[in-house]
């Protein structure tokens, strides 16, 4: 697979990263899965407050580069 190919999905992957951050962050901290009471501190109280006020511009380059990395690999692989 040429250089071009692997670069345009890993482009791909890490703009479809982080658009899909907000709607997988908000579905994985919904409150209504734990009955409403949810322990501070616990992984589903971080997705909450994530969820709620979005990533912040490192978190944001985090995922643009893990879905561009995971991508350009699928790329790779196929």
């Amino acid at each position: 697979m040429g250089l071009l190919m692997v670069l345009a999905a890993g482009t791909l992957g890490a703009g479809g990263a982080v658009v899909a951050a907000p709607f997988v962050l908000g579905a994985a901290g919904l409150a209504a899965v734990y009955g409403g009471a949810v322990a501070a501190g616990t992984t589903v109280a971080v997705l909450q407050s994530v969820g709620a006020a979005g990533l912040g511009a490192a978190a944001t380059a985090a995922t643009a580069t893990g879905g561009g990395a995971a991508a350009a690999l699928l790329a790779l692989l196929f």
